[in-house]
């Protein structure tokens, strides 16, 4: 595990986007949690919730939304805007419904470089408007 988590404080924005997502669908907040930036001044806003600031609003949100276990979430149809010190990514996240449909969010993660390698600063997820985009690398069906 250290051997991962510090491939991710040196690695890029997208190694770290990509062990958010991991966490995420393993239902791990210690590792979902250790992804983000030491300053207190992080964000994170989950479809249709309120802007939590710091990390015990953020830690406290993700620990009620993973209490039952995992989300079953994919990022898809990457748009990165890229500098030295941050990194802006947009997503088309294909999760599944506890009914079983599949439903679309978008999403924004920013990525600061900070002492300790690329952290997350800001998630920011809400429901895709309209039906489900039509995208190449999209999975048909969502688990």
């Amino acid at each position: 595990m250290a051997e991962k988590r510090r491939k991710h404080n040196n690695g890029s924005p997208q190694e770290v986007e990509t062990a958010f997502y991991d966490a995420i669908n393993r239902g791990d907040v210690a590792a979902l949690m250790a992804l983000w930036a030491d300053d207190e001044e992080i964000v994170c806003i989950h479809p249709g919730g309120p802007r939590l600031h710091g990390h015990a609003e953020i830690q406290a949100s993700w620990e009620a939304i993973l209490s039952h276990g995992g989300l079953d979430i994919h990022p898809s149809a990457l748009h990165e805007t890229h500098n030295l010190m941050a990194s802006v990514h947009t997503v088309i996240e294909g999760a599944t419904l506890a009914s079983g449909e599949p439903n679309y969010l978008v999403a924004t993660n920013v990525y600061h470089k900070t002492p300790k390698g690329w952290r997350l600063v800001l998630h920011h997820a809400s429901v895709a408007p309209g039906n489900a985009p039509a995208l190449p690398n999209m999975p048909a069906i969502l688990h």
